[in-house]
Protein backbone atom coordinates (compact mmCIF):
# COMPACT_ATOMS: atom_id res chain seq x y z
CA UNK A 1 0.00 0.00 0.00
CA UNK A 2 2.65 2.71 0.88
CA UNK A 3 4.48 1.97 -2.35
CA UNK A 4 1.39 2.58 -4.09
CA UNK A 5 1.38 5.77 -2.04
CA UNK A 6 4.73 7.09 -3.23
CA UNK A 7 4.55 6.05 -6.30
CA UNK A 8 1.70 8.01 -7.05
CA UNK A 9 3.06 10.75 -5.23
CA UNK A 10 6.14 11.00 -7.57
CA UNK A 11 4.04 11.33 -10.61
CA UNK A 12 1.99 13.72 -9.23
CA UNK A 13 5.49 15.58 -8.37
CA UNK A 14 6.60 15.25 -12.00
CA UNK A 15 3.06 15.84 -13.31
CA UNK A 16 4.22 19.51 -11.69
CA UNK A 17 7.71 20.01 -11.61
CA UNK A 18 7.99 18.92 -15.74
CA UNK A 19 5.65 21.40 -16.86
CA UNK A 20 7.38 23.94 -14.52
CA UNK A 21 10.39 23.43 -15.58
CA UNK A 22 9.04 23.37 -19.45
CA UNK A 23 7.79 26.66 -18.74
CA UNK A 24 11.25 28.28 -17.12
CA UNK A 25 13.16 27.37 -19.82
CA UNK A 26 11.02 28.13 -22.40
CA UNK A 27 10.07 31.87 -21.31
CA UNK A 28 13.84 32.17 -20.92
CA UNK A 29 14.88 31.06 -23.84
CA UNK A 30 11.88 33.04 -25.81
CA UNK A 31 12.46 35.86 -23.30
CA UNK A 32 16.40 36.36 -24.25
CA UNK A 33 15.93 36.02 -28.01
CA UNK A 34 13.05 38.44 -27.70
CA UNK A 35 14.57 40.97 -25.49
CA UNK A 36 17.80 41.17 -28.03
CA UNK A 37 16.01 40.46 -31.53
CA UNK A 38 12.80 42.32 -30.31
CA UNK A 39 9.49 39.97 -30.24
CA UNK A 40 8.30 40.69 -33.46
CA UNK A 41 11.75 40.54 -35.35
CA UNK A 42 12.12 37.04 -33.26
CA UNK A 43 9.46 35.84 -34.64
CA UNK A 44 9.81 36.46 -38.20
CA UNK A 45 13.16 35.42 -38.16
CA UNK A 46 12.12 31.84 -36.81
CA UNK A 47 10.05 31.80 -39.17
CA UNK A 48 11.84 33.21 -42.27
CA UNK A 49 14.61 30.62 -41.31
CA UNK A 50 12.60 27.30 -40.99
CA UNK A 51 11.00 28.70 -44.19
CA UNK A 52 14.45 29.40 -46.26
CA UNK A 53 15.83 25.83 -44.70
CA UNK A 54 12.80 24.07 -45.89
CA UNK A 55 12.88 25.16 -49.45
CA UNK A 56 17.14 25.46 -49.91
CA UNK A 57 18.25 23.37 -47.68
CA UNK A 58 15.29 19.97 -46.90
CA UNK A 59 14.63 19.88 -50.54
CA UNK A 60 18.20 19.83 -51.77
CA UNK A 61 18.65 17.45 -48.99
CA UNK A 62 15.87 14.88 -50.41
CA UNK A 63 17.10 15.25 -53.69
CA UNK A 64 20.40 13.69 -52.53
CA UNK A 65 18.56 11.04 -50.55
CA UNK A 66 16.49 10.00 -53.27
CA UNK A 67 19.34 9.49 -55.67
CA UNK A 68 21.64 7.97 -53.02
CA UNK A 69 19.02 5.69 -52.03
CA UNK A 70 18.28 4.40 -55.62
CA UNK A 71 22.03 3.77 -55.87
CA UNK A 72 22.24 2.12 -52.63
CA UNK A 73 19.38 -0.20 -53.47
CA UNK A 74 20.83 -1.09 -56.81
CA UNK A 75 23.69 -2.03 -55.31
CA UNK A 76 22.37 -4.30 -53.18
CA UNK A 77 19.58 -6.06 -55.84
CA UNK A 78 22.70 -6.72 -58.04
CA UNK A 79 25.17 -7.99 -55.05
CA UNK A 80 27.55 -5.45 -55.06
CA UNK A 81 27.05 -4.98 -51.63
CA UNK A 82 27.81 -8.99 -50.74
CA UNK A 83 30.85 -8.10 -52.82
CA UNK A 84 32.40 -5.09 -50.73
CA UNK A 85 30.69 -6.99 -47.50
CA UNK A 86 33.42 -9.77 -48.25
CA UNK A 87 36.06 -7.89 -48.68
CA UNK A 88 35.93 -5.51 -45.50
CA UNK A 89 35.88 -9.41 -43.48
CA UNK A 90 39.22 -9.79 -42.85
CA UNK A 91 38.90 -6.12 -40.94
CA UNK A 92 36.42 -6.85 -38.42
CA UNK A 93 37.96 -9.03 -35.97
CA UNK A 94 41.35 -6.89 -35.90
CA UNK A 95 39.78 -3.52 -35.95
CA UNK A 96 36.47 -3.33 -34.26
CA UNK A 97 36.84 -6.95 -32.46
CA UNK A 98 33.61 -8.37 -33.96
CA UNK A 99 32.46 -11.52 -36.27
CA UNK A 100 33.26 -10.52 -39.75
CA UNK A 101 29.73 -10.69 -41.15
CA UNK A 102 29.36 -7.68 -38.77
CA UNK A 103 30.54 -5.94 -42.22
CA UNK A 104 26.78 -6.19 -43.61
CA UNK A 105 25.70 -4.06 -40.55
CA UNK A 106 28.33 -0.75 -41.68
CA UNK A 107 27.15 -1.14 -45.41
CA UNK A 108 23.14 -1.27 -44.21
CA UNK A 109 23.61 2.04 -41.74
CA UNK A 110 25.85 3.13 -44.55
CA UNK A 111 23.19 2.99 -46.92
CA UNK A 112 20.03 4.12 -45.28
CA UNK A 113 20.25 4.76 -41.14
CA UNK A 114 21.36 3.84 -37.64
CA UNK A 115 17.86 1.75 -37.05
CA UNK A 116 18.79 -0.56 -39.88
CA UNK A 117 21.26 -1.68 -37.31
CA UNK A 118 18.33 -3.52 -34.97
CA UNK A 119 16.94 -5.92 -37.90
CA UNK A 120 20.59 -7.34 -38.32
CA UNK A 121 20.80 -7.84 -34.41
CA UNK A 122 17.55 -9.31 -33.96
CA UNK A 123 17.85 -11.68 -36.86
CA UNK A 124 19.29 -14.88 -35.67
CA UNK A 125 20.57 -16.42 -38.80
CA UNK A 126 22.87 -12.87 -38.33
CA UNK A 127 23.75 -12.83 -34.74
CA UNK A 128 24.23 -16.30 -33.77
CA UNK A 129 28.05 -15.94 -34.10
CA UNK A 130 28.33 -12.75 -31.78
CA UNK A 131 28.80 -12.61 -27.83
CA UNK A 132 26.63 -10.73 -25.81
CA UNK A 133 28.97 -7.63 -25.29
CA UNK A 134 29.72 -7.76 -29.35
CA UNK A 135 26.08 -7.41 -30.17
CA UNK A 136 25.33 -4.79 -27.27
CA UNK A 137 28.41 -2.84 -29.13
CA UNK A 138 26.79 -3.49 -32.40
CA UNK A 139 24.36 -0.37 -31.57
CA UNK A 140 27.79 1.99 -31.28
CA UNK A 141 29.32 0.19 -34.52
CA UNK A 142 26.44 0.75 -36.46
CA UNK A 143 25.44 3.83 -35.79
CA UNK A 144 29.00 5.21 -36.35
CA UNK A 145 28.04 4.66 -40.07
CA UNK A 146 24.71 5.99 -40.19
CA UNK A 147 23.41 8.26 -43.32
CA UNK A 148 27.11 7.76 -44.02
CA UNK A 149 26.89 7.92 -48.32
CA UNK A 150 23.99 10.69 -47.84
CA UNK A 151 26.73 12.61 -45.66
CA UNK A 152 30.08 12.42 -47.90
CA UNK A 153 28.22 12.74 -51.09
CA UNK A 154 26.46 16.15 -49.47
CA UNK A 155 29.24 17.27 -48.14
CA UNK A 156 31.30 16.15 -51.12
CA UNK A 157 29.16 17.90 -53.43
CA UNK A 158 30.04 21.11 -51.71
CA UNK A 159 32.13 24.08 -53.64
CA UNK A 160 32.41 27.63 -52.61
CA UNK A 161 31.13 29.94 -55.32
CA UNK A 162 34.02 32.51 -54.33
CA UNK A 163 37.05 30.73 -54.98
CA UNK A 164 35.69 27.74 -56.63
CA UNK A 165 36.84 24.84 -54.19
CA UNK A 166 35.46 22.27 -54.09
CA UNK A 167 35.86 19.53 -51.13
CA UNK A 168 35.71 15.84 -52.41
CA UNK A 169 38.85 15.05 -50.90
CA UNK A 170 37.79 16.38 -47.21
CA UNK A 171 35.03 14.28 -47.17
CA UNK A 172 37.08 11.09 -47.97
CA UNK A 173 39.48 12.21 -45.22
CA UNK A 174 36.13 12.29 -42.70
CA UNK A 175 34.91 8.78 -44.03
CA UNK A 176 38.43 7.62 -42.60
CA UNK A 177 38.03 9.60 -39.40
CA UNK A 178 34.49 8.02 -38.76
CA UNK A 179 36.52 4.42 -39.42
CA UNK A 180 38.18 5.36 -36.77
CA UNK A 181 35.91 6.74 -34.37
CA UNK A 182 33.77 3.97 -34.61
CA UNK A 183 36.80 1.76 -33.76
CA UNK A 184 37.18 3.44 -30.54
CA UNK A 185 33.41 3.66 -30.19
CA UNK A 186 32.55 0.06 -30.10
CA UNK A 187 35.69 -1.33 -28.26
CA UNK A 188 34.95 1.47 -25.35
CA UNK A 189 31.62 -0.11 -25.63
CA UNK A 190 32.52 -3.69 -25.30
CA UNK A 191 35.24 -2.94 -22.50
CA UNK A 192 32.01 -0.51 -20.38
CA UNK A 193 30.18 -3.95 -20.36
CA UNK A 194 32.55 -6.83 -20.35
CA UNK A 195 32.23 -7.07 -16.67
CA UNK A 196 28.57 -6.64 -16.40
CA UNK A 197 27.75 -9.57 -19.04
CA UNK A 198 26.36 -11.98 -16.04
CA UNK A 199 23.31 -9.20 -15.19
CA UNK A 200 21.82 -9.52 -18.56
CA UNK A 201 20.25 -12.23 -21.40
CA UNK A 202 19.51 -11.80 -24.78
CA UNK A 203 15.14 -12.16 -25.70
CA UNK A 204 15.30 -11.65 -29.30
CA UNK A 205 12.44 -12.39 -31.46
CA UNK A 206 12.50 -16.00 -32.98
CA UNK A 207 10.22 -14.42 -35.75
CA UNK A 208 11.55 -14.36 -38.88
CA UNK A 209 13.16 -11.20 -40.54
CA UNK A 210 14.14 -10.98 -44.17
CA UNK A 211 17.96 -10.29 -44.66
CA UNK A 212 18.66 -7.16 -47.07
CA UNK A 213 20.54 -9.13 -49.43
CA UNK A 214 18.15 -12.21 -50.09
CA UNK A 215 16.11 -10.79 -53.43
CA UNK A 216 14.37 -12.51 -56.35
CA UNK A 217 16.81 -12.73 -59.54
CA UNK A 218 13.46 -15.15 -61.23
CA UNK A 219 12.14 -11.27 -62.87
CA UNK A 220 14.09 -9.79 -65.97
CA UNK A 221 17.08 -8.20 -65.48
CA UNK A 222 15.79 -4.67 -66.80
CA UNK A 223 12.50 -5.26 -64.40
CA UNK A 224 14.84 -5.57 -61.05
CA UNK A 225 17.17 -2.54 -62.60
CA UNK A 226 13.82 -0.24 -62.68
CA UNK A 227 12.64 -1.81 -59.50
CA UNK A 228 15.41 -1.67 -57.61
CA UNK A 229 16.07 2.58 -58.67
CA UNK A 230 12.47 3.07 -57.60
CA UNK A 231 11.92 1.48 -54.62
CA UNK A 232 15.77 2.89 -53.40
CA UNK A 233 14.00 6.07 -54.45
CA UNK A 234 11.36 5.75 -52.51
CA UNK A 235 13.04 5.12 -49.41
CA UNK A 236 15.39 8.06 -49.99
CA UNK A 237 11.93 10.11 -50.11
CA UNK A 238 11.08 8.86 -46.64
CA UNK A 239 14.62 9.41 -44.97
CA UNK A 240 14.13 13.22 -46.59
CA UNK A 241 10.49 13.61 -44.89
CA UNK A 242 12.26 11.91 -41.68
CA UNK A 243 14.83 14.53 -41.36
CA UNK A 244 12.60 17.53 -42.02
CA UNK A 245 11.41 18.18 -38.41
CA UNK A 246 15.03 18.19 -36.81
CA UNK A 247 16.17 20.61 -39.49
CA UNK A 248 13.42 22.80 -39.32
CA UNK A 249 13.06 23.04 -35.48
CA UNK A 250 16.88 22.09 -34.23
CA UNK A 251 18.59 24.17 -37.57
CA UNK A 252 16.36 26.97 -37.02
CA UNK A 253 17.77 27.63 -32.85
CA UNK A 254 20.82 26.62 -33.54
CA UNK A 255 21.22 29.24 -36.36
CA UNK A 256 19.23 31.81 -34.51
CA UNK A 257 21.47 31.17 -31.32
CA UNK A 258 24.71 30.76 -33.56
CA UNK A 259 24.07 34.06 -35.96
CA UNK A 260 25.08 37.56 -35.29
CA UNK A 261 22.75 40.78 -36.11
CA UNK A 262 23.37 42.28 -39.53
CA UNK A 263 25.10 45.24 -40.11
CA UNK A 264 21.89 47.18 -40.97
CA UNK A 265 20.02 45.89 -37.55
CA UNK A 266 17.40 43.24 -36.41
CA UNK A 267 14.80 42.97 -39.41
CA UNK A 268 13.12 39.73 -39.43
CA UNK A 269 14.51 37.99 -42.32
CA UNK A 270 16.12 34.66 -42.41
CA UNK A 271 19.51 33.66 -40.34
CA UNK A 272 19.64 36.68 -37.98
CA UNK A 273 21.24 35.67 -34.61
CA UNK A 274 22.48 36.58 -31.32
CA UNK A 275 25.66 34.67 -32.02
CA UNK A 276 25.42 33.29 -28.25
CA UNK A 277 26.75 30.22 -28.79
CA UNK A 278 29.99 31.38 -30.06
CA UNK A 279 30.34 33.37 -27.35
CA UNK A 280 29.97 30.36 -25.07
CA UNK A 281 32.34 28.50 -27.55
CA UNK A 282 34.83 31.66 -27.17
CA UNK A 283 35.45 30.59 -23.57
CA UNK A 284 37.13 27.27 -24.93
CA UNK A 285 37.91 28.24 -28.60
CA UNK A 286 41.39 27.46 -27.87
CA UNK A 287 40.16 23.76 -27.06
CA UNK A 288 38.17 23.58 -30.19
CA UNK A 289 41.11 24.99 -32.39
CA UNK A 290 43.56 22.10 -30.66
CA UNK A 291 41.43 19.84 -30.98
CA UNK A 292 39.24 20.16 -34.59
CA UNK A 293 41.00 23.22 -35.80
CA UNK A 294 38.09 25.47 -36.00
CA UNK A 295 39.43 28.63 -36.38
CA UNK A 296 35.67 30.46 -35.94
CA UNK A 297 33.54 29.60 -32.91
CA UNK A 298 30.45 29.05 -34.47
CA UNK A 299 31.28 26.16 -36.36
CA UNK A 300 30.93 24.11 -33.12
CA UNK A 301 27.46 24.55 -34.22
CA UNK A 302 27.83 21.62 -36.34
CA UNK A 303 29.24 18.75 -33.77
CA UNK A 304 26.14 20.26 -31.53
CA UNK A 305 23.61 19.97 -33.60
CA UNK A 306 25.08 16.40 -34.88
CA UNK A 307 24.24 14.71 -31.91
CA UNK A 308 20.81 15.21 -32.32
CA UNK A 309 20.22 14.96 -36.12
CA UNK A 310 22.68 15.23 -38.73
CA UNK A 311 20.64 16.34 -41.50
CA UNK A 312 19.82 19.57 -39.19
CA UNK A 313 23.98 19.63 -38.90
CA UNK A 314 24.27 19.34 -42.68
CA UNK A 315 22.08 22.38 -42.98
CA UNK A 316 24.42 24.65 -41.22
CA UNK A 317 27.51 24.22 -43.81
CA UNK A 318 26.18 26.41 -46.99
CA UNK A 319 26.10 29.27 -44.91
CA UNK A 320 28.98 28.63 -43.20
CA UNK A 321 30.60 28.53 -46.77
CA UNK A 322 28.78 31.59 -47.86
CA UNK A 323 30.14 33.72 -44.56
CA UNK A 324 33.88 31.84 -45.90
CA UNK A 325 34.42 31.25 -42.03
CA UNK A 326 35.03 26.82 -43.52
CA UNK A 327 37.84 25.18 -44.86
CA UNK A 328 38.89 21.90 -45.89
CA UNK A 329 39.74 20.89 -43.05
CA UNK A 330 36.74 22.12 -40.89
CA UNK A 331 34.62 20.03 -44.01
CA UNK A 332 36.25 17.06 -43.12
CA UNK A 333 35.83 17.49 -39.43
CA UNK A 334 32.18 17.46 -39.72
CA UNK A 335 31.88 14.60 -42.39
CA UNK A 336 33.91 12.15 -39.56
CA UNK A 337 31.91 13.79 -36.35
CA UNK A 338 28.36 14.07 -38.53
CA UNK A 339 28.54 10.83 -39.90
CA UNK A 340 30.30 9.01 -36.18
CA UNK A 341 27.21 10.91 -34.31
CA UNK A 342 24.27 10.87 -37.07
CA UNK A 343 21.54 11.96 -34.79
CA UNK A 344 22.88 8.79 -31.95
CA UNK A 345 21.62 10.94 -28.66
CA UNK A 346 17.87 10.46 -30.47
CA UNK A 347 18.28 7.12 -31.48
CA UNK A 348 20.57 4.71 -28.95
CA UNK A 349 18.32 5.14 -26.34
CA UNK A 350 15.46 3.66 -28.33
CA UNK A 351 17.84 0.90 -30.26
CA UNK A 352 19.49 -0.15 -27.26
CA UNK A 353 15.46 -1.02 -25.60
CA UNK A 354 14.40 -2.77 -28.88
CA UNK A 355 17.10 -5.00 -28.10
CA UNK A 356 16.28 -5.04 -23.96
CA UNK A 357 19.31 -3.53 -22.90
CA UNK A 358 18.00 -0.27 -21.84
CA UNK A 359 19.87 -0.14 -18.69
CA UNK A 360 23.19 0.26 -20.48
CA UNK A 361 22.36 3.25 -22.32
CA UNK A 362 24.44 5.50 -20.72
CA UNK A 363 27.77 4.05 -20.93
CA UNK A 364 26.83 3.00 -25.04
CA UNK A 365 26.20 7.11 -25.09
CA UNK A 366 29.76 7.75 -23.03
CA UNK A 367 31.29 5.38 -25.55
CA UNK A 368 29.87 6.86 -28.71
CA UNK A 369 30.78 10.37 -27.66
CA UNK A 370 34.38 9.79 -26.91
CA UNK A 371 34.20 7.90 -30.47
CA UNK A 372 32.67 10.95 -32.06
CA UNK A 373 35.28 13.11 -31.14
CA UNK A 374 38.08 11.05 -31.59
CA UNK A 375 36.39 10.82 -35.34
CA UNK A 376 37.33 14.42 -35.85
CA UNK A 377 40.53 14.93 -33.96
CA UNK A 378 41.68 12.20 -36.97
CA UNK A 379 39.91 13.57 -39.17
CA UNK A 380 41.11 16.87 -38.65
CA UNK A 381 45.28 15.73 -38.04
CA UNK A 382 45.11 13.12 -41.46
CA UNK A 383 43.69 16.33 -43.14
CA UNK A 384 46.91 18.59 -42.00
CA UNK A 385 49.00 15.60 -43.20
CA UNK A 386 47.57 14.81 -46.46
CA UNK A 387 48.32 18.99 -47.45
CA UNK A 388 51.59 18.44 -45.94
CA UNK A 389 52.39 15.85 -48.58
CA UNK A 390 50.67 17.30 -51.18
CA UNK A 391 51.60 20.78 -51.01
Amino acid sequence: MSHGVSTNSHKSMRHIVEPLVLLIAAGLLFGYLGCTMGVTHMFNTLFNTAHQLLLNTVLFLMGITVLTGAAGRLLLEFHAISLIERMLVPLMRPLFNLPGHAAMAAMMTFFSDNPAIIILARDRRFNYSFTVSEIISMTNFGTSFGMGLIVITFMATLQNQQTGTTYFVPAVVGLVGAVFGAIISTRLMQRFIAKDLSLYKLSFSDAHIEMLDESSTTDPVWLRFLNALLDGGKGGVKIGVNIIPGVLIISTFVMVLTFDVPATGYTGGAFEGVALLPRLAGHVSWLFELLFGFEHAELVAFPITSLGAVGAAMSLVPNFISQGIISGSDIAVFTAMGMCWSGFLSTHPAMLDSLGFRQLTSKAILAHTIGGICAGVAARYLYMLLTLFTG
